[in-house]
């Protein structure tokens, strides 16, 4: 810890620590950026290093097990988990979709102490043999609200059933929100967990500052490039709800000459660690990303976020906003209620009990943009649409209309 430059412990860490290591199971509840990550693994590793493995273990099979939603969580829980284990010597794997199957599958069966993983990769691998879960001290769910929002809780509902009983290991589960559906799943498959909440009520951080401007859709991309020039972020992340959106936002970006990442769902495993660790790296100032980057992901210094589009999920506002002022920092966040996204902002204003502070467009210096570039291997018929939302509208009809023919073929396929 003291290698790592750690010396003070942050509100979840100071609450739930101490009931961890004395062997209590512990469902914890804190805004993202606060330090669970790791406080769970402080805590796997402190009991794998002092509770002895059963005595028929073949000293291959995972003792730990860490679930996580998404590839890019699963892969900073380990590069967390490397720096931790300098001193502890365990055996860390970590198996996610995307890539590296056969080299996954391998680092496996040579011996793993410590299992992270996306509940996919991880159930496949189970199934085929690859690990046992008999020998599991330590069971960690990450982010379960993310887990059944993606639809993986019959995944992770399967490797609870077949690790040991809860009064047999320490049982571990951290999320920005425990709804009643998530403290279900605790109560049900841990040893009766103690409920750490830190801060519930308030949803944001008090160091982030918050706005929001009411632009109509053709003067969003204009607002944007004239925040970017006024406010100079060193560092920021532009949300979006589409990845069509995304190529738009990142084309202008690029055609105004501000250096940007696209992220989104489309864009392959091995870019998308290049394009996170080009950001990080301070390579590029601009992120721009669907709700894929949202979550879980740990990016320092990050300056400001825009929510180009306002998310459609309250609880995305949360996790999009809390990717700033982490750690003690502080941090902006800008939303758009535009024209198409407004009717979200009630809700998301009910979410986290209080009144965003309104900015007036008329107020900003709108820059006429030069044209946007092209993102590369796109389809042609995203390149050509017409990024106004009048002209998406009629899409969205004709393809609402064209539904029923569609199922029939699909039917027709199938038979």
């Amino acid at each position: 810890m003291a290698q790592a430059g750690f010396e003070f412990c942050t509100p979840i860490q100071a609450q739930s620590l101490p009931l961890l290591l004395s062997g209590r199971d512990v469902a914890g509840q804190a805004q993202t950026g606060t330090g669970k990550t790791i406080a769970f693994l402080l805590a796997t590793f402190q009991r794998l290093l002092e509770i002895p493995a059963a005595d028929n273990w073949d000293k291959k099979q995972p003792r730990a097990l860490i679930l996580a939603p998404t590839r890019e969580l699963a892969i900073q829980i380990a590069k967390d988990a490397e720096l931790l284990n300098v001193e502890a010597g365990l055996r860390i794997a970590i198996a996610h979709g995307g890539k590296d199957y056969q080299r996954q599958r391998d680092n496996i069966t040579e011996g793993v102490d410590v299992l992270i993983g996306t509940p996919g990769r991880l159930l496949d691998y189970q199934k085929q043999g690859v690990f046992s879960l008999k020998f599991i001290d330590a069971m960690v769910l990450d982010e379960a609200d993310r887990m059944f929002d993606l639809g993986f809780i019959k995944d992770v509902r399967y490797f609870l059933r077949r690790i040991p009983k809860p009064e047999k290991r320490l049982g571990m589960l951290f999320s920005a929100t425990l709804s009643y559906k998530v403290s279900e799943l605790a109560y049900e498959h841990m040893n009766n967990p103690e409920k750490v909440q830190v801060a519930p009520e308030k949803m944001m951080g008090d160091r982030i500052e918050e706005w929001v401007y009411y632009p109509a859709n053709d003067e969003k991309v204009p607002l944007l490039l004239a925040l970017i020039e006024r406010l100079q972020p060193e560092r920021g992340i532009i949300f979006v709800n589409t990845k069509q959106a995304a190529d738009v936002v990142w084309g202008y970006l690029e055609g105004n000459e501000h250096k940007a990442a696209l992220l989104s769902g489309d864009v392959p495993q091995k870019k998308r660690e290049q394009l996170l660790k080009h950001f990080q790296d301070g390579e590029f100032p601009f992120l721009v990303a669907t709700d894929v980057a949202a979550r879980g992901l740990h990016i320092p210094a990050v300056t400001h976020v825009f929510n180009y589009d306002l998310p459609q999920d309250v609880e995305d506002y949360v996790h999009r906003t809390g990717r700033t002022a982490r750690a003690g920092a502080s941090g902006v966040a800008i939303s758009f209620a535009c024209e198409e996204f407004v009717f979200s902002l009630p809700e998301i204003e009910d979410y986290i009990k209080h009144k965003l502070p309104v900015a007036s467009t008329s107020d900003e210096s709108l820059i006429e943009p030069k044209p946007r570039v092209r993102p590369e291997k796109r389809p042609v018929h995203n390149r050509n649409r017409n990024d106004s939302a009048k002209s998406r509208r009629p899409r969205r009809n004709n393809k609402r209309q064209g539904k029923a023919p569609e199922k029939m073929n699909s039917n027709a396929d199938k038979q």
